[in-house]
């Protein structure tokens, strides 16, 4: 039983490493963008599924001056050159932009013409709820309505 413990402890302690192995890396490709211009961010999280992440490095006008993505289950994913957008109007994508992309990357670009959009019109990002607080907040609701 110790051992099984010990094994699990093991795993934890490697998975926190390569996450910050990983969220260094985020922060690094983020920096680089950042330093081009503004920066869209499109996610498309995975659950049991491939997660995807696109970083857009936008001027002033909205041109797009470099992508990257970072897609994958593990935490080895690493960002790498998302072809096909550079120098194109980020406003301007279209789904026939989008057909060369896996489902995933689709998801992704046009989460981050969304936040762009927003952003770019002085609102907020809504923060997206975490699957437990999912799930606490239906308990609550169902408790609360039963009384």
């Amino acid at each position: 039983m110790f051992i099984i413990m010990l094994l699990m402890a093991a795993a934890f302690i490697i998975q926190l490493a390569l996450g910050y192995f990983q969220i260094r890396n985020f922060t690094k490709t983020y920096i680089e963008l950042r330093r081009k211009g503004k920066v869209a961010i499109g996610r498309r999280p995975g659950k049991f599924r491939a997660g995807t992440i696109v970083l857009f490095a936008v001027n002033n006008k909205g041109d797009i001056l470099d992508a990257k993505k970072m897609q994958g289950v593990t935490v080895f994913a690493k960002f790498k050159r998302l072809k096909g957008f550079e120098n194109k109007n980020i406003l301007s994508i279209n789904d026939n932009d989008l057909n060369n992309f896996n489902k995933l990357v689709r998801i992704a670009v046009k989460d981050a013409i969304n936040n762009y959009k927003v952003i770019m019109n002085g609102g907020e990002i809504p923060e997206k709820l975490s699957v437990y607080r999912r799930i606490i907040t239906k308990a609550e609701n169902f408790l609360m309505a039963k009384k």
